[in-house]
């Protein structure tokens, strides 16, 4: 474990459970552009936010407590949690309750309808932690795809409810756009899970098996972004899907030289890798 006065500035957004926040409103801002939200308010990147980080440091002090008789299974953003988790809860209940107060005054009433899907998704994701922390040391891929479909549905929804020709959470489903980013958030956490899991096994075995379990589904998601990006011919989501292969192909260079760097390193660059996509999508004309 580093002590807290030793530790790098660029490790304290992922100590502080800001990473995936910033990386949810990142993408909040490319659904919005992609789906032509005329207007869309302060508010609906505020209460993402806070729910992203009441989400994941619920989810962090959950592990740690599980955990805690286990310290090897722990990672320092868990002992760093536990440590101040007096901090934390009290940053848990100031966060839950902004985030319910700008919900119910400021965003649509038809939010609700989308809310209880990702009530569901959450839910699940919680329960494959439950589950999880009693497997040892193997990858909880369920908890994985749970993790990323509700994150990807989070994020997607609250440009979704703005445009209203779109239909409901069930269209929001069907969208090409949720389902490559909901794959990439899912990629994204596995890559996490498969790089400590290759360097915890000497079995040089194990370590090929976990580079080519984020490597086939990473170039699948490449291929399937490539593709819809062609397909359309009026050009207004192309932005989007060159974003979303750009991530995969940035994840897809981490996997491949992930012996270069330090965990925690690598776990500040698959964040990273979620965010120079805005960059892309930003840089790329559309109609």
């Amino acid at each position: 474990m580093i002590s807290d006065k030793r530790k790098p500035l660029w490790l304290l957004p992922n100590l502080l459970s800001l990473d995936a926040p910033l990386v949810a409103v990142a993408w909040l801002f490319v659904f919005a552009k992609t789906w032509r939200v005329a207007s869309h308010p302060w508010s609906a990147y505020a209460v993402l936010f806070l729910a992203v980080w009441v989400i994941y440091v619920a989810d962090r002090l959950l592990d740690a407590a599980l955990r805690k008789n286990d310290p090897k299974r722990c990672e320092e953003r868990h002992h760093f949690h536990w440590r101040h988790r007096g901090k934390f809860l009290i940053g848990l209940t100031v966060a839950t309750i902004t985030c319910l107060g700008l919900t119910v005054t400021t965003l649509p009433i038809a939010l609700f309808a989308y809310i209880f899907m990702g009530m569901i998704l959450v839910m699940a994701f919680f329960a494959m932690s439950l589950f999880s922390s009693e497997g040892g040391n193997e990858i909880s891929y369920l908890k994985n795809i749970f993790g990323g479909l509700a994150f990807g549905y989070g994020t997607a929804m609250l440009a979704h409810v703005y445009q209203p020709a779109m239909g409901g959470p069930l269209e929001l489903l069907k969208t090409r756009e949720f389902l490559c980013f909901s794959a990439l958030c899912v990629l994204n956490i596995s890559a996490i899970d498969l790089w400590e899991h290759s360097n915890r096994s000497p079995d040089p075995e194990v370590k090929a098996a976990d580079e080519l379990a984020l490597t086939l589904p990473l170039t699948l998601l490449g291929g399937a972004s490539l593709v819809f990006a062609l397909l359309d011919h009026q050009f207004s989501t192309r932005p989007f899907f060159y974003a979303t292969l750009t991530g995969a192909a940035l994840l897809q260079i981490l996997n491949r030289t992930k012996s270069r760097f330090s965990l925690m390193a690598l776990r500040v660059l698959a964040d990273v890798a979620l965010m120079i996509p805005l960059i892309i999508f930003v840089a790329f004309p559309s109609n």
